[in-house]
């Protein structure tokens, strides 16, 4: 399938390789000219603009930062949606609202396009190893014409309802994580401060009911401070929101979202935005200082 893809990012870029790897034929455009030489070095085929990107595009590959993005890219005048041939797959894996997702595919359809939505967890690490996971909404036909490209993607992809139901598993993903880290986050300090050498402990809490994958990706950050962005605090933020106001929507009750969105906003307004999201722990050693 010839594939255009838009969006070379921390999560991007190495999908994007994975399948040119797989002899997939690939055009991308972002606004980084180091990133498009990078992929044509590997045998992809950059675009000065996304209209040229999706010209002759089998599938339409989008993966951005947020909403606002998505929604230029796909709708804007020298967009997706304007210069994609008919009938062509266009699939967002970026993170989104459940809303923004139905409205994409609503507006792709009065354009002859098929639209999946289609958000992603595994962060950097699953992204390079193709191991990601992947929530897709929409029409089971699309999510079976994706799936070749899915499995070179990920190891587990999943149809999870009609448009907009991959990005409410998405959010439910993203409130885990956020909790889970923080979980651990607040873990670590307690034994370091009461003497307990946190390396052996980490591993004996990963053996058993505590452990998580987590626990297993971001040990490393919590035992060296090295909070290189694998996924930023930034998004993670974002992402936060989007969980509380879909609860909204759906008039349910999440206590602990709201706590942990208000823990992740806090790192954020101190400077750590654009660390890795395992830097929570900073929030905590901040908190426990004495």
């Amino acid at each position: 399938m010839r594939i255009a893809w838009i969006g070379l990012g921390i999560m991007g870029s190495p999908m994007a390789h994975n399948l040119l790897k797989a002899h997939h034929p690939l055009t991308a455009h972002t606004l980084e000219q180091h990133k498009l030489d990078h992929l044509a070095a590997h045998g992809g085929t950059p675009a000065s603009s996304v209209a040229e990107a999706v010209r002759d595009a089998d599938v339409v590959i989008t993966m951005l930062p947020a909403d606002a993005e998505v929604t230029a890219v796909a709708l804007g005048e020298d967009g997706v949606f304007e210069h994609a041939r008919p009938g062509a797959l266009f699939i967002d894996m970026s993170t989104v609202t459940p809303s923004t997702a139905v409205t994409l595919a609503r507006e792709g359809a009065d354009r002859g396009l098929r639209v999946l939505d289609a958000p992603v967890s595994g962060g950097e690490a699953g992204a390079v190893e193709g191991t990601l996971s992947i929530m897709a909404g929409g029409e089971r036909a699309d999510f079976e014409a994706a799936r070749p490209l899915f499995d070179v993607l990920g190891s587990t992809a999943a149809l999870c309802g009609p448009h907009g139901a991959g990005q409410t598993v998405k959010a439910a993903n993203q409130l885990i994580v956020a909790a889970t880290l923080q979980a651990c986050a607040e873990a670590v300090v307690f034994l370091e401060r009461s003497g307990v050498e946190p390396a052996v402990a980490l591993d004996v809490l990963n053996g058993g009911l505590a452990g998580s994958a987590v626990l297993d990706r971001k040990r490393h950050a919590f035992l060296t401070r090295d909070f290189t962005p694998g996924f930023r605090i930034d998004l993670h933020h974002k992402d936060m929101g989007i969980v509380t106001a879909a609860a909204r929507e759906a008039g349910v009750a999440l206590p602990l979202c709201g706590l942990v969105a208000q823990l992740v906003a806090a790192v954020r307004a101190q400077g750590d935005g654009g660390l890795d999201h395992s830097a929570l722990l900073r929030g905590v050693e901040r908190m426990s200082a004495s």
